[in-house]
């Protein structure tokens, strides 16, 4: 009893220091703050606007006009007279859920996955193992796009495609962890207690590594934001009527010359949120590290 009143003061003086080194991160804060309000304006952006998604403005003389704060369209509209302040403002909404949902689907399965391998040790270890180098060897992209082509290009399946194929490095990760942690004097206690593994797993496995997982997590929505970017601009992403970063930004490339605003815009948001994501997974690996205790 006494020990475990122990170790839970030692495991929330652990997250209190690692928010604490946060904190004395301006790059990780700012881009925090900034990704707040990126999700902020992807949530009640479309309803600053006196524009829907999909109304076209026929009062301009031209469909795409660019950016102007005289007419309403703060952003210009597209080559088909929307207006693109929304469109953005839609786009970045389901890049960011996609993104987060495939995140959530690769960190259950990799999580599991490699906690099981690294556990259970042998043959077992080597024989799961051995099916994610297998998996590595495969081309995932292409991968990605077969199921897209074959099953339909819904959205459900987009994020379930890209979470299914993007648990491979954090099941590598989780498995190294779980290997040394199950040489630990309390999971030696539960074994001796007669814990079954998947228990041994759950309770004491799977938690010491949440700090590893967040990190990995925070650093793996810009690579899944980036992927599906590239799926839309293939035209195998997000469908009509909905919208993308990517989606967007695909449009754009084609009216490049004569409205570069189309292009400019979503690029301008999407990296925006790639760098706040990067900079706050630096942030977030810089603070949970062990070693940068004082």
């Amino acid at each position: 009893m006494v020990e475990a009143v122990f170790a839970e003061a030692r495991r929330q003086s652990l997250w209190g220091d690692a928010w604490q080194r946060l904190q004395r991160s301006r790059a990780a804060i700012v881009a925090a703050s900034l990704l707040l309000l990126v999700c902020a304006l992807a949530l009640v952006g479309p309803w600053l606007s006196a524009y829907t998604v999909e109304q076209v403005d026929w009062s301009q003389a031209t469909l795409a006009t660019p950016p102007s704060l005289s007419n309403g369209h703060w952003f210009g509209t597209d080559a088909n007279g929307r207006d693109l302040f929304v469109r953005v403002w839609i786009g970045t909404r389901m890049s960011l859920l996609v993104a987060v949902l495939a995140t959530i689907v690769s960190v259950v399965i990799g999580v599991a996955w490699g906690a099981a391998a690294g556990y259970l040790g042998g043959r077992v270890d080597g024989w799961m193992m051995r099916f994610v180098d297998v998996l590595y060897a495969l081309p995932y992209m292409f991968f990605v796009i077969i199921l897209t082509v074959v099953f339909g290009r819904s959205l459900v399946l987009i994020f379930l495609a890209i979470g299914a194929v993007g648990w491979l490095t954090m099941a590598r990760i989780v498995r190294g962890q779980a290997l040394a942690l199950r040489q630990r004097e309390f999971v030696e206690a539960a074994i001796a207690l007669g814990l079954s593994p998947a228990t041994i797993i759950a309770r004491h496995i799977v938690p010491n590594l949440l700090g590893t997982v967040i990190v990995y997590a925070t650093l793996t929505v810009p690579q899944v934001i980036l992927f599906e970017s590239f799926l839309s601009f293939l035209g195998l992403g997000v469908q009509e009527p909905l919208t993308s970063l990517g989606r967007l930004v695909a449009e754009g490339a084609l009216e490049m010359e004569s409205s570069p605003w189309l292009l400019l815009v979503p690029s301008a948001v999407l990296a925006i949120v790639l760098l706040c994501l990067n900079f706050l997974g630096d942030g977030l690996r810089d603070a949970l590290d062990p070693r940068q205790r004082r």
